[in-house]
């Protein structure tokens, strides 16, 4: 049959897709966000843009300043008639803002006012106050960009599921007797040396499942009850751990034997993970998916941990291999009626 589609990949991406969103506006309210969920390409032409439309904006009021006090005549005037300027015309004339000629030299004031890399030969006189309050303006608005705008990169640089990068998981769940009960177990690991300190992790079946009275789920998201070494969801992740779930008459998977397994195409367990990362003090979390081609019935991870040197060693190369051990090939249900029998 044809592979059902995934709810959540193996890299913990979400395969969902918004469509016919009409309520569009509501992005513009949280614009902040909404800079940092753009992609890198967009995100540097916004960067760009933004400091262009700011430069181009107030270079043009730059230019109507000094164009309304008479700037540009004067200042024509003496580059056409030198004589003047030995006259002391150039001294009788205070512009607002000196050595402003054109639309072009304009536009260089604003960018030197906006990025105080100085102001050289162009400089406010105190002959326009309407000048000095645009020079305000624009630095608080030059500010304002600048904050928003370095703060988006920062927030990208450092965006918490970049550290899940290095949060693993197995690539196979499998299915085998602990303790004398079903469980359905993975592998988790830490690439790093930095912990994730508070993890926590949850597991939820995705199926598409039908009410009684008739109404179709296509994604009904059911949690499962994790059993860890340390007891209830937060783990010690110093090391690869192995979680496992117990298929009890509570589970999802209580009826699935190895002969039907591969026949439930909806089913998918989601594993996610979630912590705060040592070093940032920030919140991520990493995810991942298995279908039921995935779940390996009858097998149990091989050990990955040694005492080496007074030292405990971790050997990522058999982080995911498995070894085949003797497991009931019956429901969870079954054998637990065939033990209350006996």
């Amino acid at each position: 049959r044809e592979r059902r589609a995934r709810f959540v990949g193996k890299n913990g991406a979400c395969n969902v897709a918004h469509k016919n969103i009409r309520e569009q506006g509501r992005f513009l309210q949280d614009v902040f966000t909404t800079l940092v969920d753009l992609k890198w390409p967009h995100t540097l032409l916004i960067f760009t843009m933004s400091f262009l439309c700011s430069w181009l904006l107030f270079g043009m009021v730059w230019w109507l300043i000094a164009f309304a006090h008479g700037d540009l005549d004067h200042s024509t005037r003496l580059q056409r008639d030198p004589a003047e300027v030995a006259a002391g015309s150039a001294a009788a004339f205070v512009p607002c803002v000196t050595s402003i000629h054109s639309f072009t030299s304009a536009f260089l004031f604003s960018i030197e006012v906006q990025v105080t890399i100085g102001f050289g030969g162009r400089m406010v006189t105190e002959e326009c106050p309407a000048a000095i309050l645009v020079l305000i303006v624009q630095n608080i608005v030059g500010l304002v960009i600048n904050a928003i705008m370095l703060g988006c990169i920062f927030m990208k640089t450092s965006q918490a599921h970049r550290r899940a990068e290095t949060l693993i998981f197995s690539k196979h769940a499998v299915i085998a007797l602990r303790e004398g009960r079903l469980c359905f177990m993975l592998r988790v690991g830490d690439l790093r040396k930095s912990m994730i300190i508070s993890a926590t992790i949850r597991m939820q079946v995705v199926k598409k499942t039908a009410s009684l009275e008739g109404e179709v789920v296509p994604l009904n998201q059911i949690d499962i009850q994790m059993e860890n070494p340390v007891g209830g969801n937060s783990i010690f992740l110093v090391s690869p751990l192995i979680i496992y779930h117990v298929i009890d008459k509570n589970s999802p998977l209580y009826d699935i034997s190895p002969m039907n397994l591969h026949h439930h195409e909806d089913l998918e367990i989601i594993v996610i993970l979630e912590g705060v990362v040592e070093t940032t003090g920030i919140t991520t979390q990493a995810r991942t998916s298995y279908l039921a081609d995935e779940i390996l019935w009858g097998q149990r991870f091989v050990p990955i941990v040694a005492e080496e040197d007074g030292r405990y060693s971790v050997d990522y190369s058999k982080f995911g291999n498995t070894v085949k051990v003797p497991t009931p090939s019956c429901t969870a249900r079954q054998l637990e009626e065939d033990r209350s029998i006996m």
